[in-house]
C-alpha cells in the first residue's frame, strides 16, 4: 500500500469503501482530507454506490427513524440501526417528498419547510427562504430531486396556492430558488389535478398528472433537466373504469410504470417508455383478487430480477419478473412504519 501512488489509493481503492468509512478515512490526514472532500471524488464514490447491495431501507414511525440493509436473496431485511433527525422536528413529523444518489428532500410538517438530507452523513441543508420560498404544502404541491449536465443538484418545485401558481427551480450550487415558466397548459396546476413527486431518468424529471375523480384526465408531463422545459405525453392506453394510477420507476436508466386500474379489485400492468409512446411488458391477472385496500406504490428495484411493491398499509411484496405473466405478489414481511424510502448510501452532500 505504501508504494502505491496516492492517486491510487483514492480514486481507485477509498472510493470503493462504504459511505461510513469514507468519513473515517477523512481523519487520516489533511491531503485525505482534502481528496476525498473533492467533487471529482464525490461523483466516482457515488457511481459505484449505487448497487443493489448497498440499498438500504429509512423507516419513519411516530417514535423512532431506523435504517436497515435489504438481503435480496431472502427478501428480508438485517438489523436495523436508530437514526437521529440532525434538525429539530415534532414527534417525527418529517414526510420523505424525493430522493437521489442518497439525497432525501423533506419537508417539516409542522413548518412546511423543505430540506435536503443526507441520512448516512447526517448533513442537511435547509431550503426555505424568507421570501417564502421553499415551503410545501401536501397536497397542493410537488417536487422533484434531480442532477443537470454540470453535476449541479436541483429541486423542482410546484407551487399551487389560492390564485398563485407557480414553478421554482433550487440549485445546491448557487444555493437560491428562481422562477421559471411552465409552458403546458395552465389548468394542471389547479388543485383538481394530483401530482406526486417527480421520478428523474435519462435527464428529464417525469411526473404523472391525473385529475381527482374517476375517468378524468390523465397525462405524464416531462421536465428536461438541462432545457428547462416542460412537454406532456400521452399515459398508458389503460381502461378508464374506476380508479387509475400510474407509478413510475427508474430501472437501469429506462422509465417504467406500474398503471394500476379498476374499483374493488385492481389489475396492475408494467409499461416501459420508448421515445414518447408507452409499451406492455407485463400485465398481472385478477387471480388472485388485488384488494383495493392493497393499493401498491412501488419502491425499488433489485438487480435479481424482482421488483418490490409496498403497500399503502405498510406491506411489502415481491414480484418475480420470469413469470410471465406473473400471477400474484408474494408477501416478504412487514414494514412497521408508515413513512419510508429506499436509498443507496453515499457521502453526497446536500450543500457546497
Amino acid at each position: 500500500m505504501a508504494d502505491l501512488p496516492i492517486h491510487t489509493i483514492v480514486f481507485e481503492i477509498l472510493t470503493r469503501l462504504p459511505a461510513k468509512d469514507v468519513g473515517r478515512s477523512k481523519s487520516v490526514c489533511k491531503q485525505w482530507y482534502a481528496l476525498l472532500s473533492t467533487q471529482d471524488f464525490v461523483r466516482i464514490h457515488c457511481s459505484r454506490s449505487l448497487v443493489s447491495s448497498k440499498q438500504r431501507v429509512l423507516l419513519i414511525d411516530d417514535l423512532t427513524c431506523s435504517v436497515r440493509p435489504i438481503i435480496s436473496k431472502s427478501n428480508d431485511y438485517g438489523p436495523s440501526s436508530i437514526v437521529t433527525f440532525p434538525f429539530h422536528h415534532q414527534n417525527n413529523d418529517v414526510s420523505i417528498l424525493s430522493h437521489l444518489n442518497g439525497l432525501l428532500c423533506v419537508c417539516l410538517n409542522h413548518t412546511y419547510e423543505l430540506l435536503l438530507w443526507n441520512p448516512t452523513t447526517t448533513a442537511f441543508k435547509r431550503l426555505s427562504t424568507p421570501d417564502s420560498h421553499g415551503f410545501y404544502i401536501n397536497n397542493l404541491d410537488a417536487v422533484g430531486l434531480y442532477v443537470d449536465a454540470d453535476d449541479d443538484y436541483k429541486v423542482l418545485h410546484i407551487k399551487r396556492r389560492s390564485g398563485v401558481l407557480g414553478v421554482y427551480v433550487y440549485s445546491r450550487e448557487v444555493d437560491s430558488w428562481r422562477n421559471i415558466p411552465f409552458i403546458t397548459r395552465q389548468e394542471y396546476l389547479s388543485p383538481h389535478f394530483n401530482w406526486p413527486a417527480g421520478t428523474f431518468c435519462g435527464g428529464t424529471l417525469y411526473f404523472t398528472v391525473c385529475e381527482c375523480w374517476l375517468g378524468g384526465t390523465k397525462r405524464v408531463i416531462c421536465f428536461d433537466v438541462n432545457s428547462e422545459q416542460f412537454k406532456e405525453i400521452s399515459f398508458p392506453p389503460v381502461p378508464s373504469i374506476g380508479m387509475v394510477q400510474g407509478v413510475l420507476v427508474n430501472v437501469k436508466n429506462v422509465l417504467h410504470m406500474f398503471a394500476s386500474t379498476g374499483m374493488f379489485e385492481m389489475t396492475i400492468d408494467l409499461w416501459t417508455l420508448q421515445g414518447d409512446y408507452w409499451i406492455k411488458v407485463l400485465s398481472c391477472p385478477l387471480t388472485p383478487p388485488i384488494s383495493l385496500s392493497l393499493w401498491c406504490d412501488i419502491t425499488h428495484y433489485v438487480t435479481n430480477g424482482n421488483w418490490f411493491v409496498m403497500t399503502k398499509l405498510g406491506k411489502l411484496f415481491t414480484i418475480e419478473m420470469d413469470m410471465k405473466p406473473f400471477e400474484c405478489f408474494y408477501p416478504v414481511s412487514w414494514f412497521r412504519g408508515f413513512k419510508g424510502v429506499v436509498f443507496v448510501q453515499t457521502i453526497v452532500s446536500p450543500s457546497i
